[in-house]
């Protein structure tokens, strides 16, 4: 190579001299050539090396320009005004959760409440479906800021509810949601994000329009909600405000009717217990009186609601696995309320207008309890997988839930009431969820988990 080199050198070049100076110059060439081979080899090593670094260094951020940053504020509140304003909106993706490594496990019911400037995705003019008790923009709310948080898991990313796709994977299905009124809520929260593709159509109700069934005709899907506080048999003797005449007569080893009846139709299931279980009642248990829960003067045994509540939902998870019947259900945890200073009857209140951040609320120690319940029970009852019968999958919406106290209807669950007197005393709900409001996020959840329900495992 170097012969090869010194040959194009000498016959390339115009000064070139005749033999004699050819001679003389022998020795310089070799040892110009020799520095030029140096000189390359040591320029090739560097560059190589600063390839390598730039490898390694991370890439400047970019800079956000004063037009992108005026187009992504959202001056909704004076609150949200001073929140970040580089949020971008969220779309409605298709797409799998991304989590930071194959390796990590996304725990998508951990996180907290993030800002979202692209606010809720349907109105109460835009969904007829909202109960009056729940319209808390048609009933006079004054603040909207409740509207712009989204569900941030910790270590991942939650899209948000695809009402394309979920119409289309529901194609000549039957979805039902069992349980109280908190379940009904819920399917309410279902039908305003579907109405903004399909709007349903209502086939049945019961006669206190506790029970419904909707039909999406475009699809043939069957959305049902299926009222069944207790998901056992029992006697109430209270009214729609909740004024009770008598003590309720609950048998806890028979399963409602109400909902077995129907299981078999049913193609998925999001089923619950939950705030009932804490009403004074009286159990029932092989044909006879077995005790009961807050009933000081009856001359009967304070079991208590722990003895209860387990045994429905064992007796619950049991009929579920043994059922020929697999359907796909989602048992969904116990949802707090958020009552200070009394309870509903007692003058409790709810004013809170933005989430609570992780550790600044504890939750009460009977919530606690049924959640503890609610795992426990549904840990054994998943223990042997899917072989047995239905694909049990925990829907766990207790810590997301305690952390928002801004999104209940409060005072604001009946048409203006202080149109007429602001100091009026008016029945307040800290329990139910405002729709729009935190309750749609539990159809993100719900979405994610009918698709990649399986890494969740």
């Amino acid at each position: 190579m170097v012969k090869e080199m010194r040959s194009e050198y000498s016959s390339s070049n115009p000064f070139s001299s005749p033999s004699s100076f050819h001679k003389h110059n022998h020795v310089f060439v070799k040892f110009a050539v020799s520095l030029l081979l140096v000189g390359l080899a040591f320029l090739l090593f560097f560059s190589d090396s600063i390839r390598y670094i730039s490898v390694l260094e991370p890439l400047p951020p970019p800079v956000e320009t004063e037009q992108e940053s005026e187009e992504t504020e959202t001056p909704v509140s004076s609150f949200l005004a001073q929140t970040p304003s580089s949020l971008p909106p969220i779309d409605f993706p298709a797409t799998n959760i991304t989590q930071e490594s194959e390796n990590v496990k996304c725990d998508i019911f951990t996180g907290g409440w993030v800002p979202d400037p692209s606010g809720p995705r349907y109105t109460n003019e835009s969904c007829p479906e909202i109960e009056s008790h729940q319209n808390c923009m048609k009933n006079g709310r004054p603040d909207s800021a409740y509207f712009y948080w989204r569900w941030n898991p910790r270590d991942c990313e939650l899209p948000k509810f695809n009402a394309h796709r979920f119409l289309a994977l529901m194609r000549n299905k039957s979805w039902a949601f069992i349980g109280d009124s908190i379940s009904r809520n819920h399917v309410q929260s279902l039908l305003c994000l579907l109405s903004q593709v399909e709007q349903a159509v209502e086939v049945y109700h019961d006669k206190e329009y506790r029970s419904k069934r909707w039909l999406f005709p475009s699809h043939n899907f069957t959305l049902s909600v299926i009222w069944t506080p207790f998901l056992v048999e029992a006697a109430i003797f209270e009214d729609m405000n909740g004024v009770s005449t008598s003590e309720i007569q609950l048998y806890l080893d028979k399963l409602d009717k109400t909902w077995t009846d129907q299981y078999n139709n049913l193609d998925y299931v999001v089923i619950s217990g939950g705030k009932w279980f804490l009403k004074t009642a009286i159990y029932h248990e092989n044909n006879t009186v077995s005790g009961c829960h807050n009933c000081p003067g009856k001359n009967l045994t304070e079991v208590g609601l722990e003895h209860a509540y387990r045994n429905v939902l064992r007796l619950v998870f049991n009929f579920i696995k043994g059922s020929d019947h697999k359907a796909s259900v989602f048992f969904r945890t116990t949802t707090p309320d958020h009552f200070e200073n009394g309870e509903w009857f007692s003058g409790g209140y709810c004013n809170r207008t933005v989430p609570f951040k992780e550790g600044e609320v504890d939750m009460r120690d009977v919530d606690t309890m049924m959640r503890n319940i609610e795992l426990e029970e549904f840990e054994k009852a998943s223990a042997n997988g899917p072989e047995e019968g239905a694909r049990l999958t925990l829907l766990d919406t207790t810590h997301l839930s305690l952390l928002r106290p801004d999104g209940h209807p409060g005072p604001y669950r009946q048409f203006q009431p202080f149109a007429k007197d602001q100091n009026a005393k008016v029945q307040t709900d800290c329990l139910h969820w405002c729709l729009p409001g935190p309750i749609d996020s539990w159809n993100d959840l719900v979405m994610e988990l009918l698709i990649n329900g399986k890494i969740y495992q």
